[in-house]
């Protein structure tokens, strides 16, 4: 008898109908022999909505209240989900985040998880029932209710499969596994077989959605392998697993593209030691996750510093930098929010040279200019225009040749 931990994303229980295909579907695991513990988002656009009232009741954001109220969402779900299991003659027991022992620090809507007691849920599997977990959320060390972001259902899964010694964890969502490109773009994107953790967090990390970063990492640093799979066709999917040393690696993977981030540039900074400190720990201080940087030569003293933040946090990221210009001799704070990264991704980059020259000659032969360059041993990733995002990614997909 196997434990496997099977989460479910909001499209995946959408309405009553799915929520039965669910439930059939976790019954057919069980019938099979296995112990399941099942972990449900939000149905549908239940948390978007919820989002959405809050803004029509309160132009104030009050984080804790903020997670009281989006909390909801998972917790209609999972009632459902059982009284659906019950139908079917599947004992079926829920729990919050909290009831699950899912301990995160005091961050409200972006907390991190501390550890997982997971105690009640050893307990119903030993009763023979199927725990059905809230995804997204959890308890504080001062006892309040928290959520863990986007994409927190993926990471409450994979923290229980880590915690509970889950053989694998299934990621059921709306689409069949990872592609080596959005196939909304490319038409002949290629869904992976195989990915290693290595090149799922750079994937995950440079745009690709499928699965959500912080899930991907704690997958890598807890071993704990992962399936990702359509709850619309139940066909096998994308396996992510630890890297195997004896088999060669494709050179590249994937080409991932984000048209989410936008870039703010402090210009006429002095180039001298602890400004880049004070400015990025500005930001650090109110959570911003900075992603790229560039800091430019110095001219007569003076240099110009860019990076890349989420759009959502641009208009705190402005006012940091703004609330610093004195303090750091700067002369001006500007941003540009009609930007994209494109990137590829491959862990054969580490031993095949040439992969950098060949994306630049092809951006290059389509007239795409490059604001900004970052890499990693299996990542190469290019700030553009917006406008030309489509474009660079379907060159660069036609370029490596990695249709199907």
């Amino acid at each position: 008898m196997g434990l496997v931990v099977q989460k479910f994303g909001g499209t995946s229980v959408g309405d009553a109908e799915r929520i039965r295909a669910v439930a059939e579907h976790i019954q057919r695991t069980v019938k099979a022999g296995n112990q399941v513990v099942v972990v449900v988002s939000a149905m549908g656009k239940t948390t978007d909505d919820l989002v959405r009232l809050s803004k029509e009741v309160s132009k104030v954001s009050v984080p804790r209240e903020m997670d009281m109220l989006l909390t909801a969402g998972e917790r209609i779900s999972m009632a459902l989900l059982c009284m659906a299991l019950a139908d079917l003659g599947i004992p079926a027991v829920s729990f919050t985040g909290s009831q699950a022992g899912i301990i995160t620090d005091t961050d409200h809507t972006r907390a991190k998880i501390l550890e997982v007691k997971g105690d009640r849920l050893r307990d119903a599997l030993a009763e023979g029932k199927t725990p059905v977990v809230a995804g997204f959320q959890g308890v504080s060390t001062d006892n309040d209710v928290t959520t863990l972001g986007r994409g927190g259902s993926d990471t409450t899964a994979v923290a229980l499969a880590a915690a509970l010694g889950a053989d694998y964890c299934e990621i059921y969502t709306d689409v069949t596994g990872v592609f080596n490109a959005d196939p909304r773009i490319v038409p002949g994107a290629k869904r992976l077989d195989r990915i290693s953790f290595e090149e799922m967090l750079e994937i995950a990390a440079s745009g690709g959605r499928v699965l959500a970063l912080r899930s991907a990492e704690f997958a890598r640093n807890h071993n704990v392998e992962l399936q990702v799979r359509s709850s619309f066709t139940w066909e096998p999917g994308t396996w992510v697993v630890r890297e195997d040393p004896s088999m060669e690696q494709a050179i590249v993977s994937a080409v991932t593209h984000d048209v989410s981030e936008a870039k703010v540039t402090v210009s006429g900074v002095p180039d001298k030691p602890g400004i880049a400190a004070k400015l990025f720990r500005g930001l650090a201080d109110r959570s911003i996750n900075v992603d790229m940087i560039v800091q430019n030569t110095s001219v007569h003293g003076n240099t110009d510093i860019s990076f890349t933040v989420p759009r959502d946090d641009l208009e705190t990221s402005l006012a940091v930098a703004q609330g610093l210009l004195g303090e750091l001799g700067a002369t001006e704070v500007s941003a540009d929010s009609e930007i994209a990264r494109v990137s590829l991704v491959g862990a054969g980059m580490k031993t095949h040279p040439g992969v950098t020259a060949k994306v630049f000659e092809v951006l290059y032969a389509e007239g795409i200019n490059i604001q900004m360059i970052s890499t990693s041993s299996i990542r190469i990733s290019c700030v553009i225009d917006k406008e030309s995002t489509e474009r660079a990614v379907r060159s660069l997909h036609s370029a490596f040749e990695l249709s199907a």
